[in-house]
């Protein structure tokens, strides 16, 4: 069975990265016909807060993104310590004691001589009464895993043919001094356990990506497909994280951005698919495909996303939003004459505001909008009273085009642009278009 993860730690809220990697594992999913897992990666006891693991399961539930199974590592140290073992006893776990500060000094003489930072391997040549020394000194050991250094393989569902040197990397440290395990245990264990079969993830983890593909041949389990997808930049090719602006989902959310425009945006950005306004997931799930997207970097820009926002509000019905908007009195005859000039749905109380005031009228001619009160077609005002209406003010005044038009908008609605008159005339009503008008003229 297909199955993927979301692995996010719960340090901090979701931001349009994490968002993106969410989303392109769950349609994976989708598209094969599987499952995702939401996994909580919070070992780091420090950082890691039940407000953030909330905030991202309704960061989640907000994009429409549901999951067969929730974990957390900080439920599995059993399963931690059993690997731990396995491996101890495979011989491909060992104890080093340098500290940080021998480790940086170590690091530091090779720099300067131009050669790769890479350790040593000083803790293979200890004796047992060495350690024995060290131990009663005090230091306690992490443990890294002993990487055979040959080459490592893989198809990548994003990258294509990868491939990485054993020989060149470091052993990684799986358990610290103080025994809690890092990254790389945990996550290789729990892709094992959760029978994971696609993992896919940025492309910042392609180093790791080879040496856990060792552990879990260590461990004497299936390895999974992985992909690699690039990390979003800026509209100027900057760092995401460290821009100005990279926004929290929550933050987009409070700012009025609908979760489909940011579903549309991400399910294609960096792809060589066009982004394009979608209504629903499962028609992103049908044009869905993870082989399309490239291996340069993808630049996220705010100003596309409030656009392609725009335009889906113009595109939605009335159904699609009436329980959204929390304002008494409003119906799908409002919806229709305002959803065009909306960027957010935030935007539809300023219009209601407008149509039923209280508003300022802005005044250029008090006697023209004197003239033209007088001059308001009889019975009901409909969608076709604003062309006889300007066409008797035309015909009076002898005011024709902006001239005719900015005035009476200006009174109006206190705008100079919006939704079009002859749909706003009948909402503002009678009672109101003659207040205002009267009014400016006094």
């Amino acid at each position: 069975m297909t199955k993927l993860r979301f692995a996010p730690s719960p340090t901090g809220f979701l931001h349009v990265g994490n968002a993106r990697l969410a989303l392109i594992n769950w349609l994976t999913a989708k598209k094969e016909g599987g499952e995702m897992i939401l996994r909580l990666d919070d070992t780091d006891e420090e950082r890691s807060t039940g407000e953030f693991a909330d905030a991202i399961q309704e960061d989640l539930k907000w994009l429409g993104l549901d999951w067969s199974d929730l974990k957390k590592q900080s439920d599995r140290s059993d399963a931690y310590t059993t690997a731990f073992k396995t491996l101890k006893n495979a011989g491909r776990l060992y104890p080093c004691y340098e500290t940080g500060e021998e480790l940086d000094y170590k690091r530091k003489r090779l720099l300067a001589r131009k050669l790769p930072p890479i350790y040593d391997r000083a803790a293979l040549d200890l004796t047992e009464g060495e350690k024995a020394k060290l131990e009663a000194e005090g230091r306690k050991p992490h443990w890294r895993f002993k990487l055979d250094q040959v080459v490592i393989r893989w198809e990548d569902m994003v990258r294509g043919p990868v491939e990485g040197d054993g020989a060149s990397m470091s052993d990684p440290v799986l358990i610290r001094s103080d025994g809690r395990p890092l990254y790389h245990m945990p996550s290789v264990v729990d892709d094992i356990d959760f029978k994971i079969s696609h993992v896919i993830r940025g492309e910042d983890h392609v180093s790791n990506t080879a040496l856990h593909i060792q552990i879990f041949e260590a461990l004497e389990a299936s390895v999974p497909i992985f992909g690699h997808i690039p990390l979003l930049t800026g509209p100027g090719g900057e760092p995401l994280s460290k821009r100005e602006g990279s926004q929290s989902l929550r933050e987009m959310r409070e700012n009025g951005i609908e979760a489909m425009a940011l579903n549309s945006l991400l399910a294609r950005l960096g792809s060589s698919d066009n982004v394009e306004i979608r209504h629903s997931l499962d028609d992103i799930v049908a044009g869905f495909d993870i082989s399309h997207f490239s291996r340069a970097a993808a630049k996220f820009d705010p100003a596309e996303l409030s656009n392609l926002n725009a335009k889906l509000l113009h595109e939605l019905d009335w159904p699609e939003v009436k329980d959204r908007i929390a304002i008494d009195g409003t119906n799908e005859t409002f919806w229709c004459a305002i959803r065009g000039n909306l960027t957010s749905l935030k935007d539809a109380e300023n219009w209601w505001q407008v149509v039923k005031g209280p508003m300022t009228p802005v005044i250029e001619d008090a006697e023209f909008l004197n003239a033209a009160a007088k001059l308001l077609p009889d019975g009901e005002i409909t969608a076709e009273s604003w062309k006889a209406w300007t066409t008797a003010i035309k015909e009076k005044t002898g005011a024709k085009g902006k001239a005719l038009f900015m005035p009476l908008r200006l009174a109006l609605t206190g705008q100079p642009h919006g939704p079009e008159m002859n749909n706003l005339l009948p909402l503002i009503g009678r009672e109101n278009i003659l207040a205002r008008l009267t009014g400016a003229a006094d």
